[in-house]
């Protein structure tokens, strides 16, 4: 069973969450949806469910940036010298009469 309330009738009688499988939570004066509260019962199946999801979109994000690591290496050239030394190095080959 299932119910739709505002976030006042949740506060003043939160056995509601006990009496139905879910409660829908909506803005009473926008009709905004707020939010879903779930039956104590049914919790931990989906926090295990919330948790799985969570898990598989950061490693797409992780799977994503993988591709971009390493590929900017610094040359041997440039070790131990500042970013302001580097550019002033790159510029002078660059730009020096040969």
């Amino acid at each position: 069973m299932t119910k739709v309330i505002g976030i006042r009738d949740l506060v003043r009688n939160a056995s509601l969450l006990e009496e139905y499988d879910y409660v829908e939570i909506e803005d009473k004066r926008t009709h905004e949806y707020k939010g879903l509260f779930i039956s104590p019962k049914y919790a931990q199946e989906m926090k295990q469910i919330l948790e799985e999801k969570l898990a598989k979109e950061r490693e797409e994000k992780l799977n994503r940036l993988k591709k971009f690591i390493g590929s900017n290496k610094v040359q041997d050239r440039f070790n131990d010298l500042s970013s302001s030394e580097i550019r002033r190095k790159v510029a002078r080959e660059k730009y020096s009469d040969k």
